[in-house]
C-alpha cells in the first residue's frame, strides 16, 4: 500500500473531467424528438394540464438529461475510482465479466462492482450481480485454489448501515472511497476538484440545451399542435401508443 498523493487525483481530474461534460454534449445532439415522445406518458402531461408546447418538451428533455447524466458520471467516477485504487494498492480494471477492478490487499484478492449510487437495481438485477460475484469466484480459484476472495458492491455515494450481504459487501459513500483508497476523508477530498472549469463547461452545455428545447418546441409545435396553437392531444397518444 502506497499513500494516496491528492495531487495525483487533481491532476486526473483536471484532465479528464471534460470527458464527462463533452458526453453530455454528445448525448443531447443525438437526441431525437421521436424518440423522447414515445419514452414519456402523454397522459401524464394531460392530467398535469399542461398546456404549451415548451411545457412538454422541458419535461421530456429534463427527464432524459437528469438519467443520463447519472450513468454518464457513475461511469467517469469508476475510472476515477480505479485510478485512484491504482495508486495505493497497484490495482486493475478486472477483465472479468460484471467486475470492475481487482486488487490485493492483507493476502485477500478483492473484486469489485462499481455503481453510482446504492439504489441503482431491482431484485433481479442485484441476483445477477450476486451470480457475476461467485463465477468470478470459481474462475479465479481455479488457478489458485486457496485464493482468499472478497466480493464488493462499491457505490459511490450515499449510505448502507448494513454492509454485509452475506454473499458480498456494500460499501456505500465514505465506506467506499475509503475502500479503495485507504483514506478515510477522500469522500469530501475529491469533490473541490470536480469542480475544475465547471462554470465554463456548464455555460457550453446550457447554450446546446437551449438549441435543443427551442428546436424539439418547433418540432413539436408543427406535428401535434393545431392551427390555433392548442395541443392536438388525439394525435400525441396515437404517435405514442397507438398500433
Amino acid at each position: 500500500m502506497k499513500p494516496l498523493n491528492l495531487k495525483d487525483v487533481t491532476c486526473y481530474v483536471e484532465k479528464n473531467i471534460g470527458i464527462f461534460h463533452q458526453k453530455r454534449i454528445q448525448s443531447l445532439d443525438k437526441l431525437k424528438l421521436s424518440q423522447v415522445l414515445k419514452r414519456k406518458n402523454p397522459y401524464l402531461f394531460r392530467a398535469k394540464n399542461v398546456l404549451t408546447a415548451e411545457q412538454i418538451i422541458k419535461g421530456l428533455v429534463d427527464a432524459h438529461i437528469s438519467s443520463n447524466e447519472e450513468t454518464i458520471f457513475g461511469d467517469w467516477l469508476e475510472g476515477l475510482a480505479i485510478f485512484i485504487n491504482n495508486k495505493v494498492y497497484e490495482g486493475w480494471k478486472s477483465g472479468i465479466t460484471g467486475i470492475d477492478l481487482e486488487f490485493d490487499h492483507n493476502g485477500v484478492r478483492n473484486i469489485v462492482t462499481i455503481k453510482s449510487g446504492p439504489n441503482w437495481g431491482n431484485s433481479s438485477q442485484i441476483a445477477k450481480m450476486t451470480a457475476d460475484f461467485k463465477t468470478a469466484q470459481r474462475a479465479l480459484r481455479t488457478s489458485n485454489s486457496q485464493l482468499s476472495i472478497i466480493a464488493v458492491n462499491g457505490c459511490c455515494y450515499g449510505k448502507d448501515s448494513e454492509p454485509d450481504k452475506g454473499d458480498y459487501f456494500k460499501f456505500c459513500g465514505q465506506r467506499f472511497w475509503e475502500f479503495v483508497s485507504g483514506d478515510d476523508q477522500l469522500f469530501t477530498e475529491i469533490i473541490e476538484p470536480l469542480g475544475y472549469d465547471a462554470k465554463e463547461k456548464n455555460d457550453d452545455f446550457a447554450k446546446s440545451y437551449a438549441q435543443m428545447i427551442n428546436k424539439f418546441t418547433r418540432e413539436f409545435s408543427n406535428d401535434f399542435c393545431k392551427t390555433n396553437g392548442e395541443i392536438d392531444w388525439d394525435k400525441l397518444v396515437r404517435f405514442n401508443s397507438g398500433i
